[in-house]
């Protein structure tokens, strides 16, 4: 297994597994996802690609075949008169691929994340977890994140 940045040639391979993601959320919340879509479309990735502060990390095999990617993007708190600033790495997207699970992928490809936050002086790395995507939950809780905070909602109808 390789990680590296992706690169404008993993694009459709991305929007495969953009769609797996999407899939298990429009499972969960058909209310909010629209099944049969993705999160961002060929032209939005091309962009992302070329954006200093978003950095797509993918996972692949020995014939350089995308396994996983981790979507990241580099935040700075600055100068509120309440908290002390800090940067950070907010995951916007994490997926392996359905067939390649169990095989340690993600954990390698988070421990990527990891070593980059500290390079560029994180002081640390977020993201948000779907209620009833349970199995994302105990993956990440394993790889050691904690609740820092919880969005509520009552929905209107």
């Amino acid at each position: 297994m390789n990680i590296r940045i992706a690169e404008e040639k993993d694009i459709n391979r991305i929007l495969q597994l953009l769609s797996q993601v999407l899939e298990i959320h429009a499972s969960l919340r058909p209310d909010l996802f629209i099944s049969g879509t993705t999160k961002y479309t060929h032209d939005e990735l091309r962009e992302l690609l070329k954006n200093q502060n978003r950095r797509i990390y993918v996972a692949t095999d020995e014939n350089d075949n995308v396994t996983a990617y981790v979507f990241c993007e580099i935040r700075e708190q600055r100068n509120r008169s309440n908290q002390v600033p800090f940067r950070s790495i907010y995951i916007d997207d994490f997926c392996v691929d359905e067939s390649m699970r169990q095989n340690h992928i993600g954990q390698a490809l988070f421990d990527h994340v990891k070593s980059e936050a500290q390079k560029i002086g994180c002081y640390e790395i977020t993201l948000n977890v779907w209620e009833g995507n349970d199995s994302a939950r105990i993956f990440y809780e394993k790889m050691g994140f904690a609740p820092k905070s919880t969005t509520m909602e009552y929905i209107l109808k």
